[in-house]
């Protein structure tokens, strides 16, 4: 894949994130000149980003910005070859009482995002969906024909930009693969996230583990995996106008995702269901599990990492930077 970035100009909005951070370190592993969009902020913060090796950074150009601005995506898409669209509120908690904020960057921001790369004839664009578009399955596992399910805010806004991307497919012929990973998880990931959440927990003083609902199955993706996809998505002409689904194709509970994760660490604590970290009924997604078989025919793709050895290597990111990680006050 290197030869093929090569020299090629890459906008990532959404960089500074979890993903985000992971594709732009990828991107310039393989050749390619990136402009990395990081949310404005007084103290110029670059959040993830800052764990990029020193070299990897300084070949970085990052800008400040917001995606609901369509004059500034107008312009810094201006020249780009590909475009990455990560940026979106992702936290479905939050988007239970703030779903106006949500609309805004996710319909929103991904409809400045679509309308940019159509004035600038950019060659790719991927916008970044979620498995939460799906609710809870119909079937499994999930393929992409399976029905959306706006079962929070937060997915209905990502359905939303999801339609909004098919509709400048069909109607402007705009080059857009709308790339839907399940589950991410790995390093850099924030207590917003359950791992985390679960891991942290595992790790300091006490003798209980505190979490929402342990029945929920999720299949659980490693984020190298998941950035490997997103730069294959960048490069493939046959994802034009597709949706693709990127996933294990196994699925786990909560409850033995805790397992695993104490088995990892040498603990065996209590684990127990906070009623203030359980969604409402018929807002939670209970189950996850992907059909991957397009992308592997699309995009050659596949997952290379098993779940306990994502674990184990996100274990070590958390013990290495634990003053970061805070459990409390944490809502799931």
């Amino acid at each position: 894949m290197k030869e093929h970035y090569q020299g090629k100009r890459v906008f990532v909005t959404g960089a500074a994130g979890f993903i985000g951070s992971h594709v732009v370190e990828e991107l310039v592993h393989n050749g390619a000149i990136v402009t990395a969009l990081v949310h404005y902020n007084s103290n110029s913060n670059i959040a993830n980003l800052n764990y990029l090796d020193i070299e990897i950074l300084q070949q970085v150009n990052i800008v400040f910005g917001d995606v609901t601005d369509a004059f500034q995506m107008e312009y810094l898409i201006r020249g780009q070859d590909i475009v990455l669209h990560l940026a979106a509120l992702i936290g479905i908690p939050y988007s239970y009482i703030a779903p106006a904020a949500y609309v805004a960057t996710n319909i929103n921001g991904t409809l400045n995002i679509l309308e940019a790369c159509r004035k600038n004839n950019t060659s790719k664009l991927v916008v970044t969906s979620t498995s939460e578009t799906y609710g809870t399955a119909l079937y499994a596992p999930i393929d992409e024909k399976h029905p959306l399910q706006g079962q929070s805010p937060y997915s209905a806004t990502k359905i939303g930009a999801d339609k909004l991307a098919e509709s400048y497919w069909l109607s402007f012929g705009l080059p857009v693969c709308i790339f839907r990973p399940f589950n991410t998880f790995g390093p850099r990931q924030s207590m917003r996230a359950v791992i985390p959440t679960i891991i942290v927990q595992a790790l300091q003083d006490g003798t209980e583990i505190k979490l929402g609902s342990l029945s929920p199955v999720r299949d659980m993706v490693f984020v190298k995996d998941t950035a490997a996809g997103f730069l294959k998505a960048g490069l493939s002409a046959n994802t034009n106008g597709e949706v693709v689904s990127v996933g294990t194709g196994t699925g786990a509970t909560i409850g033995e995702i805790v397992d695993l994760v104490q088995e990892i660490v040498g603990t065996n604590k209590t684990v127990l269901e906070d009623v203030g970290r359980v969604r409402p009924e018929k807002s939670e997604v209970f189950k996850l599990i992907c059909d991957n078989q397009k992308a592997k025919a699309l995009l050659d793709w596949e997952p290379k990492v098993s779940l306990k050895e994502g674990l184990v290597q996100t274990i070590d990111f958390i013990q290495k930077n634990r003053a970061i990680y805070n459990a409390e006050g944490y809502v799931i």
